[in-house]
């Protein structure tokens, strides 16, 4: 479809999100106190906020253009994603399916819990292999079609070429509010976040921290760059560093749990297991061996996913 044919995003959450200097923070990990700022895109405002909000900006317009009546998504059991897709559904006056991957639980924990609070309804596929799932989702499409409703399904994170634009306005966001800046440095999920900041800022400015989320990020995030407007992926000047994995998405991390009673106990920042913490453990790094320099303008940026801190296997061990 043309570019002047696609749908203008709607408006959904708060904008443009804050950014907060971090001199304690900075301190601690080596930087300049001047050096360091938080790009708070977990008060994006709609359904605990985040950054999949500036994303569903757009996929949710497209639903709306198909004259959609029931959202449909894909996402782990603490998705952050499908918690907003839930959050966003009820606001627009949608039904919501969401295909999680795994087993159902004996308790409803997280962002489980917000997600039926919003309506949404929990599909579950018990063996998370990517075509049973995709088999699923097919499932729930017609299930929505014999009803007489129109499902529109939105991909895995939300992260599409189309919704990454959500994170070229927050790029340009940025390069107000921080003039000159150095590195931002964001979680790697499903991409679509990296996408929209490299396509503003340049692949030398953005550093991606994978999560585990996807087998190949760099596969994902060239794929989600040439489909762009205007986009081609820069393969070579991409920088994700695969550091911080630990054992696996799903784990906590022990520069995780390190980098979140940091943030906590310096700034009174609270960070998920899964990606904020990871981002930041992966910022240490590159500040401890010299790949951010003391007197680099750094942005972290924090996308949110508290609520899935509570439901956590690794809640226990992180006081």
């Amino acid at each position: 479809m043309p570019a002047d044919a696609l749908p203008a995003p709607i408006p959904l959450g708060t904008w443009p999100t804050p950014v907060e200097p971090a001199p304690r923070l900075a301190a601690a990990i080596g930087l300049a106190a001047d050096a360091l700022w938080i790009k708070r895109d977990d008060l994006t405002g709609l359904g605990g906020g985040g950054n999949k909000l500036r994303k569903l900006r757009y996929t949710c317009a497209q639903a709306l253009a198909a004259g959609a009546t029931t959202l449909i998504t894909t996402g782990a059991p603490q998705s952050n994603h499908a918690r907003l897709t839930a959050a966003v559904a009820a606001r627009l006056g949608l039904r919501c399916v969401l295909v999680l991957e795994g087993a159902p639980p004996s308790a409803l924990q997280g962002n489980l819990v917000l997600e039926r609070l919003a309506g949404a309804e929990l599909a579950w596929v018990t063996d998370p292999a990517p075509e049973r799932t995709r088999r699923e989702v097919e499932r729930q499409a017609r299930r929505v079609r014999d009803d007489g409703g129109i499902p529109h399904v939105i991909p895995f994170g939300g992260s599409s070429s189309f919704a990454a634009r959500g994170y070229v306005e927050c790029g340009t966001e940025l390069l107000g509010q921080v003039p000159g800046i150095d590195h931002v440095v964001v979680a790697f999920g499903s991409g679509g976040t990296m996408a929209g900041l490299v396509a503003c800022l340049g692949a030398e400015r953005v550093i991606g921290i994978d999560t585990g989320a996807v087998p190949d990020p760099r596969a994902t995030l060239s794929e989600l760059l040439d489909g762009m407007p205007g986009g081609h992926a820069p393969r070579a000047g991409l920088q994700i560093d695969g550091g911080q994995v630990g054992a696996g998405y799903a784990t906590l991390a022990p520069g995780a749990a390190a980098a979140m009673r940091l943030a906590a106990r310096t700034e009174g920042i609270f960070l998920d297991p899964t990606y904020t913490a990871r981002a930041l453990a992966g910022l240490i790094a590159h500040a401890a061996d010299g790949r951010i320099k003391r007197e680099h303008r750094t942005v972290f940026l924090h996308t949110g996913g508290l609520p899935g801190l509570f439901g956590h296997p690794g809640l226990p061990h992180l006081t």
